[in-house]
């Protein structure tokens, strides 16, 4: 009697390409805007954008598209877990999403024990703090927000831009 064959698992559906990851996250946060009044999707791009030009991979370019979707509301989390994306977008995305009342130095550190997620979270940052981009704010916020992004650049160790 021949050994019988175990049935075959199905294959897992291929993975989202970077034009169909660029796409879904222009869908998600479509009609949303930056606190300067742009379109969001100019912020995603140039995140994106900053990842390659730093040398990332494709992974990092993938989560740089999504980093800001779970946080946002735009993706659930249960949808990334099974979305037909690798485990390492999928873990950075998760780790440079922030969560409710959590203390910066929590996630700074999730970023950090995290591969890939570092170069996602310095484009995320070099991109808000752009001169340019705070020029258009009040006083107040571009203080705030300098400050913020300046004490969370020195936790993760990373330089001035």
């Amino acid at each position: 009697m021949a050994d019988a064959i175990p049935p075959m698992e199905p294959a897992p559906p291929p993975l989202l390409s970077l034009a169909e990851v660029e796409a879904l996250a222009r869908r998600v946060h479509s009609g949303q805007t930056d606190k300067a009044g742009r379109p969001y999707a100019e912020h995603l791009a140039a995140v994106a954008s900053g990842v390659r030009e730093r040398g990332g991979s494709d992974e990092q370019i993938a989560a740089a598209w999504l980093h800001d979707a779970v946080e946002d509301g735009a993706l659930s989390e249960e949808w990334l877990a099974g979305a037909a994306l690798s485990g390492a977008v999928k873990a950075m995305v998760l780790a440079v999403t922030k969560r409710a009342d959590e203390p910066v130095e929590a996630y700074t550190a999730r970023i950090l024990a995290t591969p890939g997620a570092l170069l996602v979270k310095e484009s995320d940052l070099a991109h808000n703090a752009d001169p340019d981009r705070l020029a258009v704010l009040d006083a107040p916020t571009r203080e705030r927000l300098t400050a913020k992004y300046a004490r969370v650049r020195a936790l993760l160790g990373l330089s001035e831009p």
